[in-house]
């Protein structure tokens, strides 16, 4: 192989490299694919994990419960993603590939009360490292709002460190 290919060659390895392990592109893309659905609201409670939360919407797709597009990013990025509603003071997770030391997909747990927790309560994008459910992870959280500029949710990724 010529030394143009393999420059070539890794000069594109490099550029996919650094955009499937940078979360602040991870959490654009995640942002984007819920954007697509459609304007998030929230309508109504879900039981996830036995307990009745408020139910967030993309458009007309309920995501409570619903792991397609948290899934793919786990595909197309190898990281971790949540969307989390807010119920009352707290952010529950609602849809994620994050797993329990069980192995069980983690809905139902709370938002740590941690620097991503009062960025995001304040309307703010947290990003740097974070500890999820016991897993150092390299992270960013943006708040979700409604129409009126409202928190009512946040979206989450993360790359294991």
């Amino acid at each position: 192989m010529s030394i143009a290919r393999l420059t070539v060659a890794a000069a594109l390895f490099a550029s996919v490299a650094a955009h499937a392990y940078d979360p602040k592109a991870t959490i654009a893309d995640l942002d984007a694919r819920l954007a697509k659905i459609g304007a998030a609201k929230l309508d109504g409670t879900t039981e996830v994990a036995g307990k009745a939360v408020p139910t967030i919407y993309f458009g007309e797709r309920k995501i409570n419960n619903n792991y397609d597009v948290v899934d793919g990013i786990r595909k197309d990025h190898k990281a971790t993603a949540t969307v989390f509603v807010k119920d009352g003071d707290e952010f529950v997770r609602v849809s994620t590939n994050v797993l329990t030391p069980e192995g069980k997909r983690g809905v139902g747990t709370q938002l740590a009360r941690n620097a991503a927790y009062a960025a995001v309560s304040k309307g703010q994008q947290y990003c740097g490292p974070i500890d999820v459910l016991g897993t150092a992870f390299d992270a960013c959280y943006n708040p979700i709002k409604d129409g009126g500029g409202k928190v009512i949710g946040v979206s989450y990724i993360g790359h294991k460190k």
